[in-house]
């Protein structure tokens, strides 16, 4: 299974694809970020994002796109600029019919750590850990994409492996 993991933002949003055979067997494909510049007007902003997630779906073509749920710890306005981002791969999401999974914050520090109230720190090392990373992902928008692919690895149900009978 290829899991896209996405962490939306108008600036940067981070992008992960990973491959998952099991729970046990993840294997890193490619991260990065797509950046957009704040001097671009909104829409401009909106089809990069857009045209850019276009891209990395038609090369790595995802299973599955696993995104991080709005939560409103941070200003009005960087909630409405994330949100704006959020609804542009919602959209490109649903043109390509993919499956999307949402997850809250809560929920992804927990399938990573155990622990819902974890550091960012914690969050990345554990990335770099569960994908066998030489470092720490940069920047950090490509590691928390890569968190919530793994949340989704961590969440959905696998298939039972089969015993060999003697």
């Amino acid at each position: 299974m290829i899991i896209l993991g996405i962490d939306p933002g108008l600036s940067l949003t981070g992008w992960g694809v990973i491959e998952a055979f099991s729970r046990d067997e993840v294997n890193p494909i490619h991260y990065g970020c797509i950046k957009t510049m704040p001097a671009d007007s909104l829409i401009e902003r909106l089809r990069c994002v857009h045209t850019k997630l276009q891209v990395i779906i038609n090369k790595y073509k995802p299973d599955a796109v696993a995104v991080e749920e709005l939560f409103f710890f941070k200003t009005a306005k960087s909630i409405a600029a994330v949100g704006q981002s959020r609804g542009a791969i919602v959209l490109t999401v649903s043109i390509n019919n993919l499956p999307l999974f949402e997850y809250n914050p809560k929920i992804i520090k927990v399938a990573l750590t155990g622990y819902g109230s974890a550091d960012k720190h914690q969050m990345q090392h554990m990335v770099k850990i569960f994908l066998r990373l030489k470092e720490i992902p940069k920047p950090d928008d490509a590691a928390d994409a890569l968190a919530m692919a793994i949340c989704h690895v961590n969440t959905i149900k696998w298939p039972e492996k089969s015993r060999m009978k003697s």
